[in-house]
């Protein structure tokens, strides 16, 4: 009776779902779920439980998911006060004695780290001098790599030289990536002898340099052929066997 009147009503499919496997197999027989004991096995979750099948249902999951739970209630109000008062400079300094310098070490990372995904860099790099006169600090080429390409990507390459000479001076290296965004930054910019210069600081570095930088640098010197021409010397002399690429001159007025 109770199958014919499941059948007949308007209820979601999952209830027949449920009372087929109820049919098929009696609870008392169907084993709960429970954590194992042993060391490094966990039931399937995949599989059916009682007719039913465990979906995803479209929440991250690892450590994305965890990363965002893990800034706390404090260095959220922070963020928002920081933001807050921004455009005014005597405000923003009262605030960041009275809350930011207050934080524990992992609050002022995550609100670090949170601002440059806000693309908030300017905060970004007052929190950032504010963590190095903590007594915690130590020098950390990460931190600078993610606030310096911020910065580059911003556009805002005076900054991001400042703390390029901060990094040096700490007797950190820039990574491949850094230079890449750094060079790429300056010729937005259009400023190609800026670029140069970080180009020359690469082929220096104890990295070996990757492909990308010298193919941005070989893109963005178009107009300036001399430039390039030194680039892409050292390019062949690097990667014999990769090509470069050459377009028609009289297409970007180098004759």
């Amino acid at each position: 009776m109770a199958i014919r009147w499941f059948s007949r009503s308007k209820l979601p499919i999952f209830a027949l779902v449920f009372l087929r496997g109820l049919t098929r197999r009696p609870i008392r027989d169907v084993p709960l779920p429970v954590t194992s004991t042993i060391t490094g096995f966990q039931p399937d979750s995949s599989r059916p439980i009682w007719g039913f099948r465990l979906y995803h249902d479209g929440r991250p999951r690892g450590p994305l998911w965890r990363s965002r739970k893990a800034i706390g209630k404090e260095a959220l109000f922070v963020i928002q006060g920081l933001k807050r008062f921004k455009e005014d400079e005597e405000k923003l300094g009262k605030f960041m004695k009275s809350h930011v310098s207050r934080l524990l070490k992992l609050d002022m990372l995550a609100v670090l780290g949170e601002l440059e995904r806000q693309e908030e860099v300017a905060l970004a790099v007052k929190i950032f001098r504010l963590i190095r006169k903590q007594d915690w600090y130590k020098p950390d080429v990460y931190i600078y790599k993610d606030l310096i390409i911020a910065l580059a990507r911003s556009k805002k390459m005076d900054d991001a030289m400042k703390l390029w000479e901060s990094m040096r001076e700490e007797n950190l290296f820039p990574d491949s990536q850094t230079y890449t965004e750094v060079i790429r930054g300056f010729l937005r910019y259009g400023s190609p002898s800026d670029a140069m210069n970080v180009y020359e600081d690469m082929k220096k570095s104890p990295e070996p340099p990757d492909e990308l930088p010298f193919r941005i640098l070989l893109k963005g010197l178009l107009p300036h052929p001399l430039l390039r021409n030194r680039v892409k010397q050292d390019f062949e002399e690097l990667f014999p066997d990769q090509h470069v690429f050459d377009p028609p001159e009289e297409i970007f007025s180098l004759r």
